[in-house]
Formats: C-alpha cells, structure tokens, sequence
C-alpha cells in the first residue's frame, strides 16, 4: 500500500470537505456579519462540536481504533466483527442517554460556554436543543470511520463531512427568507441545517459497511447491553477510553473557557475566532488528519506484530511531511492572512472591521500551526502503543499555560491573544510528545534531517518574502469593490507562492520521490 497516495487520496476528499466549509462559513458571513446572534450559534454549535470531539474523534476513536486494529491483526475478522457489534451497542445506549440530558439541560451548557451573551442567549438555548443529536449521530460515525479506516477504506470517512457543509448551505440559502417570513430568527436556518447534515452522514456510511459486512448489529434489549459490556474487548476500549477521556477532555476544557472568554471581550469576538479557526483547520485536516487517519492503523499494526523500525519509520516519514507542507502553510498564516480572510468573509454585513480582527485571530494560529499538525502524527504514536496517559499529562500541563498566556495576551492582543495562546501551547504539546517518543527509544530519527529542514526554512522564507510584498503592497479590503477580480488576485499570489517554494525546493536539491512510502 503506497502511504503518500493514500494520505494524498484523504487530503484531496478533506479539501472537498474544507472548500465547502469555507463556502459555508463565508456565506454565514455574509448573511449575518459578526453580532451576538451569530456568536449565539458559534457556541450553540460548540456544544455538540465539543462533545463530538470527547466522544467521536477524540477518546473513543483514540481507544477504539488501536484495539480494532491489533485484534483484526493477532484474532481475524470474526473476532472483530464481533467487537465491533458490541463496541456499537454499549456506544448507542450512552448516546441516547446522553442526548437525552443534553436537550433537557441546554440552559445550563449554554451558561457553561456563553456566560457573556446576552441578547442572544435565548437563541443559543433553541439552537442547542435543535442540534444536540447531532452527537449521536457524528459518534456512530466515528464509529463507521474507525472500522472503515482499519479496512484502508479511506474514501467515505473523508469524503462525508461535505454532507454538513453542503446541508447548512442549503438551508441557509433557502430557509433564511422563510423563517424571516414567519417571525423567526434567520439564525435557526443554520441550526436545521447541521442536524440534517449529522443524519446524512450517518446515512452513507451504512452501504460503505454493508459491503464490507461489517454493519454492526446493535443489541437494542438491556441484556444485549449486559453482554456487549462483559465482552472482553469492550472492556480494552474502555479501560484505554477513560485516560483518553481524561486528555481529550482537557484540551476541550481549555476551549471552553476560550469560547467563555470571547463571549465576555464583546460581540463578534466569538465569530472572529470561529472564522480564524476554519482557516488554521484547513491545513490541519489536509495534512495532520490526513496522516493522522492513515498513520494510526498502520502504527497499530506494526506495534501488535512487534515490528520496532517499521513504526519508528513511519513517525519519521510523518514528521517529515508535517515539516514539508506544515511549515509554509504557517508562514502563510502570519503574513498573508488578511488577503484570505478579506477573499472568503468580506462581503455584505461582515465589515473592514471584521476582516481586520479575523486577521489577526489567524495569525495567533499561524504561529502555532506547526504544533497543531504535529500533534496529529505524534499523538497516534502513544495511540498505537495504547499509551493514553502520557498524552494526557503533557494536556494538562498545556492547559494550565496556555491559561496563563490568556491572562497575559488577551488583555494586549483581544481575540488574537486566544489563538495565539493555543498557538504556543500547541507547540509546546508537541515538543514534549516528541521527547517521550525519543526518550523511551520509539522513535529513532532516519538520517537527513539537518539538510533537510534547512531547505524547507530556505524555500519557506522565500516564499514567505512574496506573500509579505503582495498582501501589504495591495489594498485587498478596498479591492473588494471587485470581487471577482480579488479572488483571481488572491488564487494567483498562492500559486506563485507555491511554484516558488517548490522551485526553491528543487534548486537545493531536494528529492520530492522520498516521501513515497510504501506500507
């Protein structure tokens, strides 16, 4: 199996998904600029999203994936199936509870995360109650990514957040003059379309399981969820969730209090945030969840058959590509943030003002981007050796600093001082999840990497050195009387900056071939 292809064929289904957001977001934008009512969904939508990542993409696809993978590697396929089928009834009973409590008490969960809104608050409250399933239906399909993923069936797990993009623009586009029409806020034309994204995903997810026969059969009796609970592997999952629990648990602490605080900065603030955040995913989904996604099986694998060099090669070979397209998409967040966010928000009711805030929340990211995407390759790493309290140490230590940067940044900085404070823990996080790796002797560094890293410092800082000429020597928010005109300008200083990064690459002798790994 050709690794790079792979991880390529997720990138290029992510950045589908990622475009769509994009149109998404810019479109909300558009309709509603950066008021309290869209910092009122910001953090309706938060709620799910937070625990989405608890449950679905963090602690359970952390614990579960690992465990799947070594059981179809030492046990077979009939001993996965029927994991599966019982890791699939004990999740449906715990997310049926949980959404349940969660309609029932979204005063409180909107207080946790939104205690400073305040014309808005009412709208969070529905928004919540409305789009609260939406978590039981993205955890089964982590559940659906997990077991497709160990199959090496990448396509539907990466293609499927398109679903949600394309159903909230659909029905911002058609519901917002209907509810405006009968009295209702515009708004919950957004909070509609997240809940009928949540149920498509999870629809196309069932063909893509039926084909492989590994449709689970979920155990709807309570004595099917005794039995599924006693089984064996269940109990691997859960033994690994609960420390995984624990540290993904904290990382969405720390973006509680962030959303808490934003809300208290002022209005907008949340929005601003939430927009500079799609922009610092964008790389992040195409490069470290993409290498997250393929590495993780593959370095479970190799871990369960006790092959040593052929899982600290694949950390080398992870690293490299996160040091190869992490880097200069960082330098492109600090120094040409304003013509992106000026390209894809300014229109309509989203103001200068806002595109200059956004801006800068970006940049806040750009300076920790690097740590942000390593962490998706160096993560899988403690993952794969089912390893989930040494990840979850180094969290808490992050979030005790990055705290402290918040105190110290977001009375200089505002909405930048927040992202910029996730930058630098991030980076941080990273620094030490690779120095327990290397220190425990998993991971032994291939050689190269001095020459390495300084062609891609060399061809970053030249490619750099254009974007900064091109976003300060035109007037992009003043450009925006041309609309059509400022995206053509924008997509043709990205792909002069790209030719140039990958020329450079390529005059310093560079071998782009070597990063072709075959698995």
């Amino acid at each position: 199996m050709n690794l790079l292809r792979a991880a390529s064929f997720v990138s290029v289904l992510t950045l589908a998904s990622r475009i769509t957001g994009l149109v998404r977001e810019s479109l909300v934008a558009a309709l509603f600029g950066a008021s309290a009512l869209t910092d009122a969904f910001q953090v309706a939508f938060r709620i799910p999203n937070l625990l989405r990542r608890l449950f679905a993409e963090g602690a359970f696809s952390q614990a579960f994936v690992p465990v799947l993978a070594a059981t179809r590697a030492k046990e077979g396929d009939q001993a996965t199936h029927e994991l599966i089928d019982a890791v699939a009834t004990v999740l449906t009973w715990a997310l049926v509870l949980t959404c349940v409590l969660g309609v029932i008490g979204a005063p409180l969960l909107v207080w946790m995360l939104g205690a400073g809104l305040n014309e808005g608050r009412d709208a969070a409250v529905v928004m919540t109650r409305w789009m609260f399933p939406y978590i039981g239906c993205m955890s089964l399909v982590a559940l659906s990514a997990g077991i497709l993923n160990t199959w090496k069936k990448f396509m539907v797990p990466a293609a499927t957040p398109v679903l949600l993009n394309l159903s909230v623009i659909a029905s911002a586009w058609l519901l917002v003059p209907r509810l405006q029409a009968w009295g209702w806020q515009p708004i919950y034309a957004l909070a509609i379309g997240v809940m009928l994204g949540g149920v498509l995903q999870l629809a196309v997810q069932i063909p893509a399981l039926k084909k492989l026969g590994a449709l689970p059969r979920i155990g709807l009796s309570p004595s099917a969820l005794r039995r599924s609970w006693r089984q064996a592997g269940v109990q691997r999952v859960l033994t690994q969730m609960a420390p995984a629990l624990l540290g993904v648990g904290v990382a969405q602490l720390s973006l509680m209090i962030n959303t808490q605080i934003s809300t208290f900065i002022g209005a907008g603030v949340a929005t601003w945030v939430s927009l500079a955040d799609r922009l610092m995913e964008f790389p992040i989904a195409l490069l470290g969840v993409a290498l997250g996604v393929v590495l993780t099986p593959q370095l479970s694998a190799a871990q369960a058959k006790g092959e040593g060099q052929d899982y600290s090669d694949l950390l080398d070979w992870g690293l490299r590509l996160v040091v190869l397209f992490g880097l200069p998409c960082a330098v492109a967040l600090l120094v040409f943030p304003e013509p992106m966010v000026a390209v894809l928000y300014h229109y309509k009711k989203f103001l200068a003002i806002d595109v200059v805030n956004t801006s800068r929340a970006v940049m806040g990211y750009g300076a920790g981007l690097m740590g942000l995407v390593a962490i998706k390759v160096l993560a899988p790493g403690y993952y794969a050796k089912q390893d989930t309290r040494t990840p979850v140490k180094i969290a808490v230590g992050v979030l005790v600093l990055t705290q402290l940067l918040n105190a110290l940044f977001v009375p200089m900085f505002g909405a930048a001082g927040l992202t910029l404070s996730i930058g630098i823990g991030a980076l941080l996080n990273a620094g030490l999840l690779l120095w327990g790796l290397r220190r425990r002797g998993s991971y032994q560094p291939l050689p190269g990497w001095l020459m390495f890293a300084l062609r891609v410092l060399l061809a970053s800082a030249a490619m750099g050195g254009l974007q900064y000429y091109l976003a300060t020597r035109i007037d992009w928010i003043e450009l925006g009387q041309h609309g059509l005109l400022r995206a053509i300008a924008m997509a043709g200083c990205l792909v002069a900056s790209a030719v140039l990064y990958f020329a450079v690459l390529l005059l310093c002798g560079l071998k782009l071939r070597q990063f072709v790994r075959r698995g």
